[in-house]
């Protein structure tokens, strides 16, 4: 059972609270949650059992591991939720780390759906907090502490049980859910290739960055490395968009495939690129793409379904040649 609590704690508590519900004039709360966003996470279901003895349970990210002895972690829920009461008053709760298998059971209990339970598979944990099945990992909590945060309230539980597997867990960022044992797996099978090309689709302010084509005069391509010699690297994508002036961050994969006329092996990441100096980059907005200045085949129909993906604000991950293959959803 959880640990006496320390000399001279409500005083930290009372400077904790003070702390976390200070305003901050000024700020676009829309911003301020995508600014949030940019910072990668697993995905949880926090549950627990009401006063009716019926289960309990939402998806939360604001999840973190506080203590090793005690054993002790915490996650944080709005004062606007539904069950927020529930779990502030609850003896305890379970947090389930989602597998990469999970993406449906996570978009289930982030639902107002009263049936979750229903449509979900689970059963009473050790400590008697509903744990979900097939997660990556589990742990029944008892309540340790309550601590009033602003707009949320964040509940501090002491581990009496946990448990876990080596499935892959879901990973979640800039309001996209990532499985990161399919994009390695897709990576793993482009580094059989003699050759391998590795580029990037980049936005800047909204527009697409392309570069000159070396090998075309007046010819467009992507930031990309290995086409000519080597077989390129990820980190010889990085130093290529420094020396143009271009501060990129990688964020997800977006396509490995084979290109038929070259019989190169291509991995290409999508990101977003701060433009620090002019220099050669040319910007394209989407609606007017350049499409017969970009090399081959194989570049346009990849940019075609990027384009397509980008209106709808959902990604995928394609694995396969450029006429046919494989599409896995990842957000």
């Amino acid at each position: 059972m959880p640990r006496a609590r320390v000399e001279g704690a409500s005083d930290i508590d009372a400077q904790l609270a003070s702390f976390l519900t200070r305003r901050l004039s000024g700020f676009d709360n829309r911003e301020l949650r995508s600014a949030f966003g940019s910072f990668m996470t697993g995905v949880t279901i926090v549950t627990t059992t009401g006063v009716d003895g019926g289960p309990r349970g939402f998806t939360a990210n604001s999840f973190t591991s506080v203590s090793l002895e005690p054993p002790l972690l915490m996650i944080c829920i709005g004062k606007q939720a539904a069950s927020m009461e529930t779990f502030r008053r609850a003896r305890g709760f379970a947090v389930n780390i989602l597998s990469e298998a999970q993406k449906d059971t996570s978009v289930l209990f982030a639902s107002k759906r009263h049936d979750k339970f229903e449509a979900a598979s689970w059963r009473p944990g050790p400590f008697g907090n509903p744990l979900i099945e097939g997660s990556a990992a589990w742990f029944d909590c008892a309540r340790y502490q309550v601590i009033d945060a602003g707009d949320h309230i964040i509940l501090m539980g002491h581990i009496e049980a946990f448990s876990y597997s080596d499935a892959n867990p879901l990973g979640y960022a800039r309001g996209h859910y990532i499985t990161l044992g399919l994009e390695q797996a897709a990576v793993n099978a482009a580094s059989s290739a003699s050759r391998t090309v590795v580029g990037a689709i980049l936005e800047n302010d909204n527009r697409l960055v392309l570069l000159p084509d070396p090998s075309r005069p007046s010819g467009l391509a992507l930031p990309e490395v290995g086409r000519l010699g080597p077989s390129g690297s990820a980190s010889q994508l990085h130093d290529l968009l420094q020396r143009e002036g271009l501060d990129a961050t990688l964020g997800f994969l977006f396509a490995v495939f084979e290109n038929p006329g070259t019989r190169e092996q291509c991995i290409y990441y999508r990101g977003e690129a701060l433009l620090h100096a002019r220099g050669r980059t040319v910007l394209a907005d989407f609606e007017d793409i350049p499409w017969d200045r970009l090399p081959d085949e194989a570049t346009r129909s990849m940019l075609r379904r990027y384009a397509a993906e980008r209106k709808i604000g959902r990604f995928k991950v394609y694995s396969g040649d450029h006429r046919q293959g494989t599409v896995k959803a990842v957000d």
